[in-house]
């Protein structure tokens, strides 16, 4: 099988013209008659490599410029791929080769606290500035909640923390803990709309910084603290707990130890988590090839049956789960456009290339998010059944 071959076996809606690194010219699927969108290969090793595994060496061409699009955008390309191939396995050779990369990752995910630091800050200690060019005001570095389509970027994650807020369905002075708190905006939001206090426990020396002075000036150090520190390290009691976008890093191998320690930290008698975080809709399989390596090393987003089973074992109940769809595609799309629209800026501070992998990760992702198995899953979780009212009409009141 060559390339052309299996790429026009693969495109059968929509389409665009392939150019080969010998010039040569082949028309894939059906691509627009007037002005086509054009993949040029400027290298003659990808022949083969888009073959055995698109999935890592796509991003690479396009990050290096070996590959070049023309006539259109890394996102309408993406869009046309994602919405042919969209959940199944591109192919046998990639099946084969993931399986056996995804073998050794599996044996290697250990996510133990020196690691953890390691991968967080190798994502989120790059630079402050960079995330101040396409996240909201706040500096929320997770899925958005879309109530409708033409919400901004602001309102859509303002109704994330209002949401989540009520479905923690907190009562005065309680004490609520925050894993994996970013840069401290839901633990501070949640300290001026109640009379909790909050504990924030960050492994991102920069995320730690931001949020302390956050908390200073809006003069919240008696009700907000926020601590450098593994979530494993924790030893005391709390009647609320709340992590959003942590569980995927937190490592295939230390599920159980995970929700065991939401368990041990969470009040006995009327304690509520809600733990939010990205998943599959499919059955477990291996992480993304390209995202592992060059944006979240040691991340994996798990399938709802690999999370179900811990959660069982540790004697917690899920007490509400919602499937939050599309929502992140939309955020993804507002991350992107805002991000590809301060391009000098980006290029002041990083070279071509890391714009180039940026934006294909911000793009790859929306496309997974809109045609692929990636979905948020919010578990509310209690360890009794009257923790939280038996209907669910508290959250949208």
């Amino acid at each position: 099988m060559n390339l052309t071959h299996f790429l026009k076996n693969l495109i059968k809606e929509d389409g665009f013209v392939l150019i080969d690194a010998n010039q040569k010219e082949y028309i894939i699927g059906k691509p627009n008659k007037i002005n086509p969108i054009k993949i040029r290969l400027l290298d003659k090793s990808l022949h083969y490599k888009l073959l055995f595994l698109p999935e890592l060496y796509f991003g690479e061409a396009y990050a290096d410029g070996s590959l070049v699009i023309e006539n259109g955008t890394l996102t309408e390309f993406l869009n046309i791929a994602m919405k042919n191939i969209g959940r199944s396995e591109i192919n046998s050779f990639s099946k084969i080769i993931k399986k056996i990369k995804g073998t050794y990752r599996y044996f290697t995910n250990f996510n133990l606290a020196y690691k953890s630091k390691k991968n967080v800050a190798h994502h989120y200690d790059i630079s402050e500035k960079l995330y101040d060019l396409f996240l909201d005001n706040n500096r929320q570095y997770s899925c958005a909640y879309f109530k409708k389509d033409t919400d901004s970027l602001e309102t859509a994650q303002n109704n994330k923390i209002d949401h989540i807020i009520k479905k923690l369905n907190l009562k005065p002075n309680q004490k609520v803990l925050d894993i994996g708190s970013g840069w401290g905006t839901l633990a501070i939001e949640i300290a001026k709309k109640s009379s909790c206090e909050v504990l924030g426990v960050t492994l991102s020396k920069n995320q730690l910084e931001y949020s302390n002075k956050k908390v200073k000036e809006f003069n919240l150090e008696n009700q907000v603290r926020f601590k450098l520190m593994d979530y494993r390290e924790l030893n005391e009691k709390f009647d609320r707990i709340v992590s959003v976008g942590m569980f995927e890093h937190v490592g295939r191998k230390f599920y159980k130890t995970y929700f065991n320690t939401v368990s041990k930290l969470l009040d006995n008698d009327d304690g509520v988590a809600l733990i939010h975080t990205i998943g599959s809709i499919d059955p477990p399989r291996d992480p993304h090839p390209w995202i592992s390596k060059y944006i979240f090393p040691g991340g994996y987003t798990p399938s709802l049956s690999e999370i179900i089973g811990p959660i069982e074992k540790s004697r917690l109940i899920i007490s509400d789960m919602e499937v939050l769809r599309m929502h992140y595609s939309h955020t993804l799309r507002h991350w992107k456009e805002r991000f590809l629209g301060r391009k000098e800026e980006v290029l002041t501070m990083f070279d071509e290339k890391f714009f180039r992998m940026w934006e294909f990760y911000l793009a790859g992702c929306e496309m997974a998010f809109k045609w692929g198995d990636q979905v948020v899953y919010q578990f509310q979780l209690t360890k009794n059944y009257s923790s939280t009212p038996v209907t669910r009409d508290y959250i949208y009141q």
